[in-house]
C-alpha cells in the first residue's frame, strides 16, 4: 500500500521559484506605487512653480490717461509656511519685476479647516493671516494694492484678516469702491465680500460710481459674473477655482468648487463684461497641482472696442 507523502517532503507549487504569476503579483503593486509616487512628486513640484500670463482687455470708455494701465492679479494664497510660501514669494517677486500700476488680490489668504476638531484650528487663522500679509506688503505697485476676502477668509475671522492686510497698507474693499486717479482722470476699483457666504452687496459697492466711469470689480467667485453683467462694470477679476488644481488630460478638473464651475479659468466675455478667473497661487487638500501651475496674471487695460 502506497503511503501518503509527508508534509515536509511535499513540494509546494511556486515556493522558492519566481514564476510569471508570482512576478506579476509582486511587480504590479510596486509599479503602481512607483507611478503614484512619481505623479505626487511631479504634482508637488508643479505646485511650487509659477506661470506668468499676460493679457490685454479692451474697454471702450477707458480714459486715455489709463490706456496701458497694468494690473498684477494674484489670488488664492492659502498661506502655509511649507506648502505655499514659496509660490507666494515667487508671485511677489515676478509682480514687482513687471512694475505694475496696481496690484489686486482676490481672496483666500488663509485656509479654513473642513473640520474644526480642536480649538487650535480656530486660533491658527492669525498664524496664517499675519505672515501672509507681511509677505504681500513687499509688493511695489505705483498706485496701490487692493484686496477682497474669499470664502475661507469670510468663514473664519474676516475682521482679523482685514486688519492684518490693512496693517501693511493693503486696502481691503468690503462692498465698497475707491477711485484711482491719473492726469485728472479716474477709474474705480470696487470689491465685494464673499458671495458663497452671502456677504456680497454689489449695488452698495458701486453706488457712488458715476455710470460713465470705468469700474474694475474684484470678486472672489467668478460665477457671479452673470449678475455683475447687469451693472455698469467693465471688468471682473476673480479666483476661487484654483483652475481645478488638478487638470486631467481630455476630461479636465475632476472637481470645481461652487460658484466656479461656469467660468473656472481664463478670459471670458459675459455680455459687455470682461471676466478673468485666475487659478491662484496656493493649494487646499493635497499640496499638489497637475497641469495647473500657480499663476500671476498681468492685465493691461487698453482703450478701444471690446
Amino acid at each position: 500500500m502506497t503511503s501518503l507523502p509527508s508534509e515536509t517532503n511535499t513540494p509546494v507549487p511556486g515556493k522558492g521559484k519566481l514564476t510569471r504569476r508570482r512576478f506579476l503579483a509582486l511587480g504590479l503593486p510596486l509599479a503602481a506605487a512607483g507611478t503614484l509616487g512619481s505623479v505626487v512628486g511631479r504634482g508637488f513640484e508643479e505646485a511650487q512653480g509659477l506661470t506668468v500670463r499676460n493679457l490685454a482687455i479692451s474697454i471702450p470708455r477707458l480714459p486715455p490717461a489709463f490706456d496701458g494701465f497694468a494690473i498684477a492679479h494674484l489670488s488664492d494664497f492659502h498661506y502655509h509656511p511649507i506648502y505655499t510660501a514659496r509660490p507666494i514669494i515667487k508671485g511677489i517677486r515676478e509682480a514687482n519685476k513687471l512694475n505694475p500700476d496696481a496690484v489686486v488680490l482676490t481672496g483666500d489668504f488663509v485656509t479654513r479647516p473642513l473640520f474644526r476638531l480642536r480649538r487650535r484650528t480656530i486660533d491658527n487663522v492669525h498664524e496664517q493671516a499675519e505672515p501672509c500679509a507681511e509677505l504681500l506688503s513687499q509688493l511695489r505697485p505705483r498706485q496701490g494694492t487692493y484686496a477682497v476676502l474669499g470664502n475661507h477668509d469670510q468663514n473664519s475671522k474676516p475682521a482679523l484678516i482685514t486688519a492684518s492686510l490693512e496693517k501693511y497698507g493693503i486696502r481691503v474693499l468690503r462692498n465698497q469702491a475707491v477711485p484711482v486717479e491719473r492726469n485728472g482722470r479716474r477709474i474705480w476699483f470696487a470689491g465685494v465680500d464673499d458671495a458663497l457666504a452671502g456677504a456680497d452687496d454689489l449695488p452698495r459697492a458701486i453706488s457712488g460710481i458715476p455710470a460713465k466711469d470705468t469700474t474694475i470689480l474684484l470678486a472672489h467667485e467668478p460665477d457671479i459674473a452673470d449678475d455683475v453683467a447687469e451693472y455698469a462694470v467693465s471688468v471682473q477679476l476673480s479666483g476661487h477655482s484654483h483652475g481645478g488644481q488638478i487638470r486631467l488630460p481630455w476630461t479636465g478638473p475632476p472637481y470645481l468648487p461652487e460658484l466656479a464651475r461656469r467660468y473656472p479659468w481664463g478670459l471670458r466675455k459675459v455680455g459687455d463684461l470682461s471676466l478673468y478667473t485666475n487659478c491662484g497661487l496656493g493649494t487646499i487638500g493635497l499640496p499638489i497641482r497637475w497641469n495647473c501651475p500657480p499663476e500671476l496674471t498681468l492685465v493691461r487695460l487698453v482703450r478701444g472696442p471690446a
